[in-house]
């Protein structure tokens, strides 16, 4: 029996692996390459250029690679770049990049992306990331590794979300979020670090407690922010857990800043 079934349309330029899945009415477009053990659901539409690893599930009318919402865009062969194992469930947009920034979107490995998330222009995801539902990045935003935003969570543009961070539902992220911290509320504020989640993933007590302290040093102690990051790169020199930390608040120096 046939992977591919009768009523989906794949352009002839589109490249796909022999045993990929695609489901009735689903539609292929140009420059599409999809990779071994992916499957794509009824009515999804992929446009390219794109390109998808090994083993993504794609749901239902699922919007992947479709030019960006930018009126400066021009037509420029923009990309779209998505790793191995994701699952992106149903009415998920993804757009490609556009040539004022990197040109590209990339979506890492193991994500966890649920229905009626929007990730827009120029966006970088890492790897073991989950939105949930409705979940909103605006363009040139980066989640990094780890990190778990809450239904309808809205990150503005050029925002940074920091490895393990946490948003709660309905927040508002207008500046970056560092890494272990969570964040509820619109606008978000800072509610401690991600205990429950470090300890999920396998950090010590002794690594939740040294994380614990430079969130104090950052959020408690009410010192000036530059001096706070003084403190935590000086801690960072024998810890790679605070060197994290220390690394995203000075970069964060030079771009929107953290939530505080």
């Amino acid at each position: 029996m046939s992977l591919i079934h009768p009523s989906a349309i794949i352009d002839p330029k589109a490249e796909l692996a022999d045993d990929v899945q695609v489901s009735p009415y689903a539609i292929i477009g140009a420059d599409v390459k999809i990779d071994s053990g992916s499957w794509i659901g009824p009515h999804a539409v992929i446009e390219g250029p794109t390109t998808i690893g090994k083993e993504n599930r794609i749901f239902q009318f699922a919007s992947i690679g479709a030019e960006p919402q930018d009126k400066k865009y021009q037509g420029e062969p923009t990309t779209l770049t998505i790793g191995d194992r994701n699952v992106i469930r149903e009415c998920v947009t993804i757009n490609r990049g556009t040539a004022q920034d990197i040109g590209k979107t990339e979506i890492g490995n193991d994500n966890w992306i649920m229905a009626y998330v929007h990730i827009a222009h120029d966006c970088i995801v890492g790897n073991h990331t989950i939105f949930a539902n409705n979940a909103t990045l605006a363009g040139h935003v980066t989640i990094h590794d780890y990190a778990i935003l809450g239904g309808f969570t809205l990150v503005h543009q050029f925002c940074h979300v920091g490895e393990y961070a946490f948003t709660g539902m309905g927040t508002s992220l207008g500046k970056d979020l560092p890494p272990y911290v969570m964040a509820f509320g619109a606008p978000g504020i800072p509610r401690g670090i991600n205990a429950e989640g470090l300890k999920r993933h396998g950090f010590t007590d002794e690594q939740r407690k040294k994380i614990k302290s430079a969130y104090r040093t950052l959020y408690r102690k009410e010192l000036p922010f530059k001096e706070a990051v003084e403190i935590l790169n000086n801690e960072s020199k024998t810890d790679e857990d605070i060197k994290i930390m220390a690394e995203f608040c000075q970069r964060s120096q030079n771009g929107r800043g953290i939530i505080r």
